[in-house]
């Protein structure tokens, strides 16, 4: 309950520009509104005077007809008050317009202060010439680096540039599934047999000789 009495109210979103406006159009459709009644009044005057016309009455059609007469100029000034009123309504409305449109022009500006506040035009020019000095320096590598490679060394190295890009696209040969076919075994020999051969064609070489 303690909370209930004491929630703070939120602010009202309705501006005095907001209740202008609403009092305004109020007093317009109320002027609207008066103008249709007399409209209408006026038109049964105008036929209650051709009634009396008819009736030989002719007074007091003429006295009808002035009151409808005076009728007419308040009908032609309700209309320029209503003109008048909904010109105020439209005026309140484009200030507002106006109003959000500074508003967002002073978050904007503030917004660029403090971004050229926290970099000033030294730190500008600092960036500009630090980046200046650092094309400058990478331009002079490239001039020292190529003035001092040999052809065979620019050839080298695009050789191994392209083995280096052959590289990361090399497949591997696939493993195959069939079974290896079965190597037949050396028949064994006896220690010392193995040199029969050449000993035997010596003996003969010496014979003939």
């Amino acid at each position: 309950m303690g909370n209930v009495f004491g929630r703070k109210s939120r602010p009202s979103r309705v501006t005095e520009q907001d209740r202008a406006i609403l009092q305004l159009k109020q007093q317009r459709d109320k002027l609207k509104h008066y103008q249709k009644r007399v409209t209408l009044q006026l038109e049964k005057e105008r036929s209650l005077a051709k009634q009396l016309l008819k009736d030989g009455k002719k007074e007091k059609a003429l006295v009808l007809l002035k009151k409808k007469r005076y009728q007419d100029q308040l009908l032609d000034k309700t209309e320029n008050q209503i003109s008048n009123l909904e010109r105020m309504v439209q005026d309140i409305e484009f200030v507002q317009i106006e109003m959000k449109v500074i508003e967002g022009l002073k978050v904007g500006n503030d917004c660029l202060k403090s971004m050229h506040e926290a970099m000033s035009l030294e730190d500008v020019e600092r960036i500009m010439d630090e980046t200046q000095d650092a094309i400058e320096y990478q331009r002079q590598i490239d001039e020292l680096l190529s003035g001092s490679l040999t052809q065979e060394d620019e050839d080298a190295v695009l050789s191994e540039l392209e083995t280096i890009t052959q590289g990361e696209d090399v497949e591997l040969p696939e493993v195959p599934t069939e079974p290896l076919p079965e190597v037949p075994e050396p028949a064994e020999t006896e220690p010392g047999n193995e040199r029969r051969p050449a000993r035997n064609k010596e003996n003969r070489e010496m014979l003939a000789a």
